[in-house]
C-alpha cells in the first residue's frame, strides 16, 4: 500500500494524542507543538510500520522524521519504495 497523507492523519488520529483534530493540521505545522509526545511518536511510527509493511532504521528515528505530517509522508514513502 503506497502511502498517503489521508492514512498518515487517520495514523495521528488514532495513536498520535494530539490535542487538535488530526484533519486540521497542516502537513507542515509541528506535531509536537500539537501534543504529539515522544510515547506517542513510537506508537505512531509502530502503527505506521504494521499498516504499511514498513521497518523504520535508525537513521530515521530521530523527532525531525515525525515532527510534521510531511516528514512522516517522505519517510515512508522512502520506506515504502525500497522495500
Amino acid at each position: 500500500m503506497p502511502a498517503d497523507k489521508l492514512t498518515i492523519r487517520s495514523v495521528l488520529r488514532e495513536h498520535g494524542r494530539l490535542s487538535q483534530d488530526a484533519d486540521l493540521i497542516g502537513e507542515e505545522a509541528d506535531l509536537y507543538k500539537s501534543g504529539l509526545t515522544s510515547h506517542a511518536s513510537v506508537n505512531v511510527m509502530l502503527a505506521l510500520e504494521s499498516l504499511f509493511d514498513i521497518e523504520f532504521p535508525d537513521h530515521l528515528l530521530k523527532r525531525s522524521v515525525f515532527s510534521s505530517i510531511e516528514t512522516i509522508h517522505r519517510a515512508v514513502s522512502e520506506l515504502h519504495a525500497s522495500s
